[in-house]
């Protein structure tokens, strides 16, 4: 029974850990990197469907993206599509090859995300220690129903906190790294 509730709470853990991850590669740092474009969907044949799943999205160079659909009638849905997704990129096709150009970041653009980053992973940390209390509470439930003893209930908790500091410290490790691909110019 412990033992569920132990890797229940793992499971959930890091799940928070890996959504924090992919939070933090749809803010962009500058550089050029094919996770941005994740989040933009277009319309395939009246469905809404993920870039990845229309065409090839590929760095052609530090600062640049080449987006290249499978099909040649989708170029200019696409290249909408990455327009109206709100993340500040202005696509160029040639052909049927789209080039997505990564704006250079000013000082207060970089701010603004390193404050977007650290809300993230602050609302990464709360939903750990949502899993926390939740384990703690199954936990109490069983000492209630005399289902395990009071020590085995302190070991319990204690692994659970100890479960808990390491995601933390993982969060901060991940919030510290994006901070320092943002600082750099």
């Amino acid at each position: 029974m412990i033992d569920d509730i132990k890797k229940d709470a793992e499971s959930r853990m890091s799940k928070s850990l890996e959504a924090l991850h992919s939070n933090f590669n749809k803010i962009r740092t500058g550089r050029a990197h094919p996770s941005i474009l994740d989040a933009v969907m277009v319309e395939y044949y009246g469905a809404q469907m993920p870039i990845n799943q229309v065409a090839s999205v590929n760095v052609e160079d530090a600062r640049t993206l080449a987006v290249v659909p499978w099909e040649q009638s989708m170029v200019p849905k696409v290249e909408k599509a990455i327009m109206t997704a709100e993340l500040g990129l202005n696509p160029a096709s040639a052909g049927n090859v789209i080039r997505v150009p990564m704006p250079m970041l000013t000082e207060e653009t970089r701010k603004g995300f390193i404050k977007q980053a650290r809300q993230e992973a602050e609302n990464t940390r709360v939903a750990v220690r949502n899993v926390r209390r939740d384990a703690n509470n199954d936990i109490k439930a069983l000492l209630k129903d005399k289902s395990i003893t009071e020590d085995d209930q302190r070991q319990a908790e204690e692994a659970i906190q100890k479960l808990t500091d390491k995601t933390v410290s993982e969060i901060d490790k991940a919030l510290e790294s994006k901070e320092h691909d943002l600082m750099q110019v």
